[in-house]
């Protein structure tokens, strides 16, 4: 009788961590559904990715009631894995905010799917639903791993699935390309982190994560197991100088792949980071703290500005994510500064940024990838220059596309604004912190910051001004259609959730807070009578989204009921004014190349341009500008040189001669009884 009690004991403490498992395997049975009818577009995309969304919205809301009713992690150990090395899982505060991320932007993405995928988009549709639900699931075995070993499996499943989504039209030959640098990186990146967790276990060979918890490593072991972290987890977020994979795979990708990969999988990185740095590692050093917030502050930096300089709306939004992923580890290098300082308190805002930010950049930018699906399907253009005056076309995807592009440029109010101002916050305590040099570079830092975030704001109007607003660059544009309401359901679905974070932020700061206070001891207040986030103090800075929400709907209530009594039946309505020339075109309004022309004057040492002058006697004269990336110049095209240079090399031994093959097997046999007895 008591060991029946033991059990079922034990059975009800791990519930949910059961159903999570449960959530997840669904997910991945709907992929191999799809199999049943490789060709059949009706049972993979009508159905199979409906039923997806309803899957992650219940991992979504599992791991929301489990945040917010229990916060003691729960384990299992399960049948599976090899002899001596089984998967354990676990899920704790930390993997349980990043299932809800991944649940509550899945659920938009996947119904947004089931209306966007037609036939003929190049993969079988049985095998891209297969590929599509088998990334979904490992990104969530990622965040339920509690060893190595499983933490690899999912993490390598994660890039091969993805690999196979980037590749979907993979007749042609850019998109092959595009897909093996991703995969190339991908791999570069799981080995770091396969030499991370090699150190972490610190000569004890378990690994677990439990037993990695335990370890205490020298401080040199500890720095190593630091700088391999970021580096692997860095190349997955398309830090700088591993970026170069992202604007190729995200523009190759089909739209809602490309929000899969921008919205969760780099939200699985900064996991990895969180879950190596603030859980599994011991100690901590300023010094830490210090190179990731430099590493974040470049990155972010560097993606604005390229963002600036962008034709394609796709590789556009690209670099916008290289940008956002910049400014998450910035956050969480400033957390790391606190948090080496025993600052606990402080530690918790920049954590509490890191992770809102992560959310917010999770549903923000997913929201635009699929609005960009929309018009790619509605125009068969991606080219920024020929684009333009298609909110009168696709009022809805126009409308959700605004919200998305508001919240990313971090107005207020909005969600993406709450993570940027507490970030901010953060910044303007960091002159307590006990490092004279520290105090010295960071308020450095904070300008880096509020220089990136301005481009970014600068960034995002041309983007939906170019895209949205003016007149059609195309007469085939006057034959584009609004998304279907399948499409708009998704959308819908994200935005909401923008707009829902950025009225009521407490909320996503009550999500947080748990996982704060388990990794640093701390977690940021809320002034409980009217809901106001004051990080430390009240009387230093409060916010609240929902009075300001309230105050904007109230003035533009007051402006329209104003007009209306004081101007109405008095109003005349004309053409705009056109400076005294009549015979405007589409061509005369300001194209993306105009927009980013300041910043290739300003930031001219990033770019490497090159200029394409006209002949004289071309019958099209055309100037081009080909801006490309120094880095890639610098340190990738010279790698890639040498390899194939080895290549070459190595091939010589490939004579093709079965007595040479032969020759060089008993050549080293002989060379392995030398030197090994």
């Amino acid at each position: 009788m008591n060991t029946a009690n033991a059990l079922a004991t034990a059975a009800t403490t791990t519930l949910p961590l059961r159903m999570a498992l449960t959530w997840v395997l669904a997910i991945l049975a709907l992929g191999v559904a799809g199999l049943a009818r490789p060709n059949s577009i009706r049972l993979v995309a009508r159905t199979l990715f409906a039923v997806g969304a309803l899957a992650c919205l219940g991992l979504a809301v599992l791991a929301l009631g489990f945040l917010l009713r229990s916060q003691t992690p729960e384990v299992l150990i399960l049948p599976l894995g090899l002899p001596d090395l089984p998967f354990h899982v676990r899920l704790d505060t930390l993997s349980a905010f990043f299932l809800l991320v991944l649940g509550l932007v899945g659920a938009g993405i996947s119904s947004f799917s089931a209306g966007y995928f037609r036939a003929g988009e190049g993969t079988a549709p049985g095998l891209m639903g297969l590929h599509y639900h088998v990334f979904l699931a490992s990104m969530g075995l990622v965040m339920l791993a509690n060893d190595a070993y499983l933490f690899m499996v999912a993490w390598e499943t994660m890039a091969l699935s993805s690999f196979f989504l980037v590749v979907t039209q993979h007749r042609r030959g850019e998109i092959r390309k595009a897909g093996f640098l991703y995969l190339l990186m991908a791999h570069l990146g799981a080995l770091c982190i396969l030499f991370c967790f090699g150190l972490l276990h610190g000569g004890h060979w378990q690994f677990t994560f439990d037993a990695m918890r335990a370890a205490r490593l020298a401080p040199a072991a500890a720095s190593w197991t630091f700088v391999l972290a970021l580096a692997g987890f860095g190349a997955k977020a398309g830090l700088v100088p591993f970026h170069v994979w992202l604007p190729e795979a995200h523009p190759a990708a089909p739209s809602p792949v490309s929000a899969m990969m921008s919205g969760l999988m780099l939200s699985t990185a900064a996991y990895g980071m969180v879950r190596v740095t603030f859980d599994l590692l011991q100690g901590r050093f300023w010094q830490w703290g210090l190179a990731m917030l430099a590493v974040g502050l470049f990155s972010a930096l560097y993606g604005a500005i390229f963002a600036g300089v962008q034709t394609d709306m796709k590789r556009l939004l690209a670099y916008s994510s290289i940008e956002n992923m910049g400014i998450v580890f910035s956050a969480l290098g400033l957390a790391l500064l606190f948090a080496s300082s025993n600052m606990p308190l402080l530690a918790a805002l920049a954590l509490t940024a890191a992770l809102i930010h992560t959310l917010n950049h999770a549903l923000f930018k997913s929201l635009l990838f699929l609005a960009t699906g929309s018009v790619m399907h509605a125009t068969r253009q991606r080219s920024l220059g020929k684009l333009g005056g298609l909110i009168g076309r696709m009022p809805w995807v126009a409308g959700l596309a605004l919200l998305g592009t508001l919240a990313i440029a971090g107005l207020p109010p909005l969600n993406g604004f709450v993570s940027e101002w507490l970030l901010l916050q953060s910044f303007l305590f960091t002159a307590s912190l006990p490092h004279a040099f520290i105090n010295m570079l960071v308020p450095l830092g904070a300008a880096v910051l509020a220089l990136t975030l301005a481009l970014a704001a600068y960034v995002m109007v041309k983007f939906y001004g170019i895209v949205f607003l003016g007149q059609p660059r195309e007469s085939s544009l006057l034959e584009a259609h609004d998304a279907n309401w399948v499409e708009r359901a998704g959308l819908g679905w994200l935005g909401l959730a923008c707009l829902l974070i950025g009225i009521m932020p407490q909320l996503a700061l009550r999500l947080a807070a748990p996982v704060t206070a388990g990794l640093v001891g701390a977690s940021v207040s809320l002034d409980g009578a009217f809901g106001w986030i004051a990080p430390v103090a009240a009387q230093q800075a409060a916010y609240n989204g929902l009075v300001l929400f309230v105050g904007i709907l109230a003035i533009f209530g007051v402006t329209f009921l104003l007009v209306r009594l004081l101007a109405h039946g008095r109003l005349r309505r004309a053409a705009a004014w056109d400076c005294g020339y009549r015979w405007q075109t589409p061509r005369m309004q300001d194209s993306a190349e105009g927009f980013g022309q300041p910043i290739r004057h300003i930031f001219g040492p990033f770019f490497r341009m090159r200029r394409h002058l006209p002949a004289p006697e071309d019958p099209a004269p055309r100037y081009e500008v080909v801006i490309e990336d120094r880095l890639w110049r610098l340190f990738y095209a010279p790698l890639g040189r040498a390899v194939d240079w080895l290549a070459d090399a190595v091939g010589v031994l490939q004579s093709g001669r079965l007595s040479i093959y032969l020759l060089f097997s008993f050549a080293t046999l002989l060379l392995l009884l030398v030197f090994v007895l």
